[in-house]
């Protein structure tokens, strides 16, 4: 069985996973370059055109990552896994984060929106937390159904930590992350 053959959704219904899946990750490697480069003078200036088009990269990149949360528990469902709840309770988390994460970038990007709508501390560290903990949940669960290899998450893991150590290392961990989602509609591992 290969991630494309789950039933009862179809062959082609998840064919759309791999591609939205490097795009986010691409969303977001370009945000980490996009920063880099912003800070090399030393200053960010939240006005100048890195940190708003990498602002705005990361937010595309959240709400396609919020589809690819979308689509794994759809498939995952497809496999009429045992641990349904688990993976309903993953998707609601990695949504609600995504909303929380897209709250913060959107305050970033638009100060007038932040001073209206200033997100409050739980929003600015769990929303980020709730995300990579929905999606890290829905890519072990999809390995333990062998729907992908084992080391597909634990890549997705490591990079999102890389992030969490130092924001400087974006682009390190969204290659990783990148590396950890290439396998999404691939051959179901042996």
């Amino acid at each position: 069985m290969t991630l494309n053959d789950a039933r009862p959704a179809g062959r082609a219904a998840y064919l759309w996973l791999r591609p939205v899946a490097v795009t986010a990750s691409l969303l977001l490697f370009g945000y980490g370059v996009l920063r880099l480069i912003g800070g090399l003078g030393g200053h960010r200036d939240k006005s100048a055109w890195p940190w708003m088009i990498g602002h705005t990269l990361f937010l595309f990149g959240i709400v396609a990552f919020g589809a690819v949360i979308v689509g794994l528990h759809g498939l995952l469902r497809a496999t009429s896994s045992p641990l349904r709840a688990v993976d309903d309770v993953a998707a609601v988390a990695g949504l609600i984060g995504g909303v929380g994460f897209g709250w913060v970038i959107l305050g970033d990007l638009f100060p007038r929106f932040a001073d209206a709508v200033n997100p409050p501390g739980l929003v600015l560290t769990g929303g980020p937390m709730l995300f990579e903990l929905g999606l890290l949940t829905l890519l072990f669960r999809a390995a333990f159904v062998r729907l992908l290899p084992v080391w597909s998450p634990v890549l997705v893991l490591v990079g999102f930590a890389a992030i969490a150590v130092k924001l400087d290392l974006l682009p390190v961990g969204a290659a990783l992350v990148l590396a950890g989602v290439l396998p999404l509609g691939g051959s179901r591992p042996r």
